[in-house]
């Protein structure tokens, strides 16, 4: 007994870490630390941000260029200089210094429609971003969910482990009675100290099961990993029209088929701007520059300054590269084509995980109906079987066969509860519709 009595003081003490009224991290608590902090999700939305500076008109091609240049010269030579009237002048250290500075503007008034097209891709790219963005969040609500899920998983199996090892001890108190009163046997005494190990030391691997599981959900959250909480245990299942109605519309909102439309967008756009090597190209240019020279006395003029505007229009038609431009424009048409079968193999996966996701959540489902039904009757059956031991019909090893049933039953319908949870989860996210929900 007395080992049995440390045992279940140690039960006890692990127990008192939770009894400290720990806060509730709901549900929606949870999506929205995740999104704020988890750092996949963050390099996500960097990685727009990105996207986003990339669309924007600064890097479109469409404004001109603006550069401006200054410089200065000094040059010292000796001079030896005859004049047209037969004169001549030798100057040692001849001094002339040069000074400019000036204005270029640059602009590309048509290209062939390049970088139209280039501008266009580029918006379908921030849009393509924004997708990957979008199945990032999905993806990570689903790991977050599987492991909060598991730890109200556990969290329930806790509740269920204590109330078996309350009835064992309960049943050791009346074996122990019923020995002293010589009703029974040492050996019914025995397996219940014996059950009594078994349910302690399941306690504890539970408990520490827990504590490790609340640490990968706070590696989800980007939180602190000793943080002291609970989950909400309730499940909520998604109405069967409104499942329908998503089903429905799933290939209008699947993650992936939109990236398979995007990248036909975006492929199409590269092919149009390639053609732009068959059309000419006509720029802009203007500048106003300021000149300044001062000169030594061999010169016409001792000094002199400049200043003027100046603008040219030039016109530019590549007949004929070597072939380089015309192999980019097949390739580029080819890629294009390639990016509408990968479509079409999108579709038919996208068809095929749906109807799988639709199937398994529809079974599981059907499965966590019957093991409700299964724990009513394991419970049944315990409560029969415990009247039935008090009476002394049947021994302390049927008594025990019933509790592990019961404990199974209801270790299963738990499981069972979260699995087809999870099951829906995954159906939605097919059908575009896990971030649009209330979970």
């Amino acid at each position: 007994m007395k080992s049995i009595k440390i045992l279940f003081i140690i039960s006890l003490g692990v127990g008192s870490v939770w009894a400290q009224s720990p806060d509730m991290l709901t549900k929606s608590e949870a999506v929205s630390e995740a999104l704020e902090n988890n750092f996949g999700i963050t390099i996500a939305n960097k990685n727009l941000e990105i996207s986003e500076n990339n669309k924007s008109i600064l890097n479109s091609g469409f404004l001109p260029s603006l550069t401006g240049n200054a410089g200065a010269n000094y040059s010292i030579d000796d001079q030896d200089v005859t004049f047209q009237d037969g004169t001549s002048r030798v100057v040692d250290g001849a001094e002339t210094t040069r000074y400019n500075a000036s204005l270029n503007l640059n602009y590309t008034l048509f290209d062939g429609l390049g970088r139209w097209y280039d501008y266009k891709r580029l918006k379908e790219e921030y849009n393509l971003t924004e997708l990957q963005a979008r199945q990032t969040i999905e993806t990570t609500m689903l790991q977050l969910f599987s492991v909060y899920y598991e730890v109200a998983r556990i969290t329930e199996n806790i509740s269920v482990l204590k109330e078996t090892f309350q009835n064992t001890k309960n049943r050791l108190t009346r074996a122990e009675y019923g020995f002293e009163y010589g009703q029974n046997n040492k050996l019914d005494v025995l397996n219940a100290q014996v059950d009594m190990v078994t349910d302690s030391i399941n306690i504890m691997n539970a408990r520490q099961q827990l504590e490790n599981t609340k640490r990968d959900l706070m590696v989800v959250l980007s939180s602190e990993l000793d943080r002291n909480f609970t989950v909400d245990t309730v499940v909520q299942f998604t109405n069967d029209l409104v499942l329908t109605n998503f089903l429905a519309e799933a290939e209008a909102n699947n993650v992936r088929l939109l990236q398979a439309e995007k990248n036909i967008a975006i492929s199409t756009y590269n092919y149009k701007a390639s053609k732009s090597i068959y059309l000419p190209s006509v720029g802009l240019t203007g500048s106003y520059g300021w000149n300044q020279g001062n000169f030594p006395s061999t010169s016409f003029a001792s000094s002199s300054t400049t200043t003027g505007f100046a603008a040219g229009l030039s016109l530019t038609w590549s007949f004929f590269d070597g072939g380089g431009g015309i192999t980019s424009v097949k390739n580029a048409r080819i890629v294009s084509d390639t990016q509408e079968i990968l479509l079409e193999q999108i579709k038919t996966e996208v068809k095929r995980d749906i109807e799988n996701a639709r199937g398994n959540y529809y079974n599981r489902l059907s499965v966590y109906q019957l093991q409700e039904q299964n724990v009513t009757t394991a419970r049944n059956n315990f409560e029969r079987s415990n009247e039935r031991y008090k009476l002394g019909q049947i021994t302390s090893v049927e008594l025990r066969q019933a509790q592990i049933n019961l404990l199974n039953a209801q270790t299963n319908k738990n499981l069972a509860k979260y699995e087809a949870k999870l099951a829906e989860l995954e159906l939605l996210q097919l059908t575009g519709q896990l971030l649009n929900i209330e979970l």
